[in-house]
């Protein structure tokens, strides 16, 4: 297994950091790591994203995994791999990108919305899929999906994820969730965010002991 896959087989949750300020990035990074996770995501579709990485990767880089998401292109990747990030979150499944990801030894989680793009970033090297977005996408669908997907693959479910529904998806086979403005954005005070984060971290640790 990669390592992105490893750390979230131990919790399986990435937090998404979309709009992180590069000074926010050591506080908030911390009291996400104190309430439980492990792998923290910085969107680059924002000023100072790759500022923010940097920051984050400086902070918390040797205590959790830490990478970029909303990736569009090869040269995106090879400036998260410059920035230190360890893995990469596409909202689409270009092959191009997977195979720069692979290049730079970076695991790739492409975004995908039907059975025909997941086989195709399967088949590009893609170390997860994103179903994306989630609310397009329900449990009965995601159990569809896993009855003709390989038994091994990941699937990571982002947007409008709550504590409620992470039971559901896991048990239509989903593996990973990515939580985004209900866990951190602008405006959120650093105890609303370890609050919520702890919230869903409870929850998932509560869905793996039912299992």
């Amino acid at each position: 297994m990669s390592a992105l896959v490893d750390a979230l087989a131990r919790m399986p949750l990435i937090a998404i950091l979309r709009g992180l300020a590069p000074e926010q990035a050591p506080a908030v990074g911390e009291r996400l790591l104190s309430a439980g996770f492990g792998v923290l995501e910085v969107p680059l579709n924002r000023p100072d994203a790759e500022s923010s990485l940097r920051a984050l990767v400086q902070h918390a880089g040797d205590r959790a995994l830490i990478g970029a998401g909303t990736v569009l292109s090869p040269e995106q990747v090879r400036r998260v791999a410059a920035a230190g990030g360890r893995f990469v979150v596409m909202p689409h499944g270009d092959p191009r990108v997977i195979e720069a990801c692979n290049a730079a030894g970076l695991p790739c989680i492409p975004g995908v919305a039907t059975p025909t793009e997941a086989f195709a970033a399967l088949a590009a090297g893609a170390a997860a899929l994103k179903l994306f977005p989630a609310q397009a996408l329900p449990p009965e669908v995601v159990a569809a999906w896993r009855a003709v997907l390989p038994p091994e693959t990941w699937l990571v479910m982002v947007g409008g994820i709550t504590t409620a529904s992470l039971g559901p998806y896991r048990a239509a086979g989903a593996r990973a969730f990515g939580i985004g403005s209900v866990i951190y954005r602008a405006g959120l005070s650093l105890d609303a965010i370890e609050g919520a984060a702890r919230e869903f971290v409870e929850a998932a640790r509560a869905q793996g002991e039912a299992e």
